[in-house]
């Protein structure tokens, strides 16, 4: 109870409150059944959608936690992890309840669309709490919020590699602040199991830094934190593995299900990274360094080319680190992001609150 008291803080469940049904959309699950429906979200100013949505409502009192993906609809890795966890949750075993949003931007899934969903080339991770009368990313936002987000104590985001990055697996740790808060996000993050951690610091007065999912999260005083795996678009067995097990794991610690969880002892704790870009216009880029390799700052981590592949120039690292991800695509433009370099951190520093 020890640990389960320290990463749900104050929010901590009582038997009382243990409801005989729990709803989200049109799923409604009785206590231990498993309930399948969806989150419609009405046309507006453009075209409605629906995201599907299961909740598995366990037999006795225990945490709700939000299990979410597919924010970026071709971060398959991610999408499919989900949908792999929901036949390994017993809702007869399982203390609380789950809610599994595993693919919350459809339009991107269908039209395999990056980054945006393609209705309103709007980041479904970026605008959160939504607004019911906005775009369609905007209503539906506003929906996970008020259904996935507030009722849930913890939140876990998976995301992964799109299409144009070729991703090392990692976790990120977000701190806000609150010691007990980050301490609870630093346990669960440790117990997922990736052994490479971003420690992301973030200003939750500033409204951009709520813009996104786990942001949002810690703003109203959950436990959240991100996991990454899954590299261009693949689903490779290791990727999806690795995340299905890490969410079991955050299970395990939080004592929803009887699972021994071995945190990470050794982890490699990183910063945010320093990217580089493509400083010119259209052309092709290739990578000559690997995901998870380290490099020095100015060492050649690729060459860039126009489309006849002329006028060859070699791309730098931006920093000294790990390469957490680099573009796997040849496709590029002016802003295109090509790598991200994360420094090496001996040990976590003090929060350190981000200017607005």
């Amino acid at each position: 109870m020890r640990l389960l008291a320290l990463v749900l803080g104050p929010t901590l469940f009582s038997a009382s409150a243990f409801a005989q049904q729990f709803t989200v959309g049109t799923a409604t699950a009785q206590r231990g059944q498993t309930a399948y429906g969806a989150i419609d979200v009405p046309a507006g100013s453009d075209a409605g959608t629906s995201m599907p949505v299961a909740v598995v409502h366990g037999t006795r009192p225990g945490p709700v936690l939000a299990l979410v993906a597919g924010s970026h609809g071709t971060e398959y890795a991610s999408v499919v992890a989900l949908q792999r966890l929901l036949p390994r949750l017993d809702p007869q075993a399982i203390a609380g309840t789950v809610i599994v949003a595993p693919l919350v931007n459809v339009p991107a899934f269908r039209a395999m669309t990056v980054h945006l969903n393609p209705v309103d080339q709007k980041n479904m991770n970026r605008l959160f709490p939504g607004d019911r009368q906005g775009t369609q990313t905007q209503r539906a936002l506003a929906l996970v919020a008020a259904q996935v987000v507030q009722p849930a104590q913890v939140v876990v985001d998976l995301h992964g590699g799109d299409m144009d990055e070729e991703l090392r697996p990692y976790s990120y740790w977000f701190r806000g602040g609150n010691a007990a808060q980050d301490s609870a996000s630093r346990v669960l993050a440790l117990a997922f199991g990736l052994d490479h951690i971003i420690v992301q610091d973030v200003n939750l007065e500033n409204p951009a830094s709520r813009g996104n999912l786990s942001g949002y999260a810690l703003s109203l005083g959950k436990t959240a934190f991100v996991a990454e795996a899954g590299r261009s678009a693949t689903v490779l067995p290791d990727d999806v593995s690795a995340l299905v097990e890490g969410v079991l794991n955050v299970m395990g610690a939080l004592r929803m299900i009887e699972r021994q969880v071995r945190p990470v002892e050794r982890p490699v704790w990183l910063d945010g990274g320093a990217r580089a870009a493509a400083a010119e216009g259209d052309g092709m880029f290739f990578a000559t360094v690997a995901r998870g390799s380290y490099v020095s700052e100015g060492m050649t981590i690729g060459t860039l080319t126009d489309f006849l592949g002329r006028n060859a120039t070699d791309v730098r690292a931006p920093a000294s680190g790990v390469v957490t991800f680099i573009r796997g695509v040849p496709s590029i433009w002016a802003t295109a992001t090509l790598v991200n370099v994360s420094r090496v951190l001996p040990a976590p520093p003090p929060y350190r609150r981000p200017a607005p």
